[in-house]
């Protein structure tokens, strides 16, 4: 269990999570954009279409087939944006960033682990972790016993 590994990791994790988010909100910003985008033109070919029946009310004529051809062809550009935004990849970058993260998770993953394995052999074996400490207090112990009393 390494404390450093822990916050690098921690970073990691939080900096490829805000990528991630960018990546998202962007793509979905694009995606929503294009969507009315192909909303104003479908608006618009309904606006011809509406047109055409109002010339064709009114007069029988060539403007009347202009209008209906008009709004034929907005309402196919806006049904191609629209297949257009919902079959746009988020691209490679996400795609990396979902992989840094995902080591990211498995690294913090590991170190938890770790951590709980010292804790569950301290609990089970306390004298493993104290021996450490032990050692070197009983060799501080000796030596002081060793010395000669101070005159005084």
């Amino acid at each position: 269990m390494n404390p450093e590994n822990i916050v690098r990791n921690l970073r990691l994790l939080w900096r490829t999570d805000r990528i991630i988010a960018e990546m998202r909100l962007r793509h979905m910003l694009v995606g929503l954009g294009l969507r009315a985008f192909a909303a104003l033109i479908a608006a618009f070919g309904l606006l011809m279409f509406e047109l055409a029946g109002y010339f064709a009310l009114v007069q029988v004529i060539n403007a009347i087939a202009a209008a209906a051809i008009l709004g034929a062809v907005n309402c196919a550009i806006a049904l191609i944006l629209l297949l257009i935004a919902s079959r746009r990849s988020p691209g490679q970058e996400l795609t990396l960033a979902n992989e840094i993260h995902d080591s990211a998770v498995n690294a913090l993953q590991g170190e938890a682990q770790a951590a709980q394995s010292q804790v569950n052999r301290l609990l089970h074996h306390p004298l493993e972790g104290v021996l450490p400490l032990i050692v070197p207090l009983i060799t501080a112990a000796i030596s002081y016993l060793r010395k000669p009393a101070a005159p005084e």
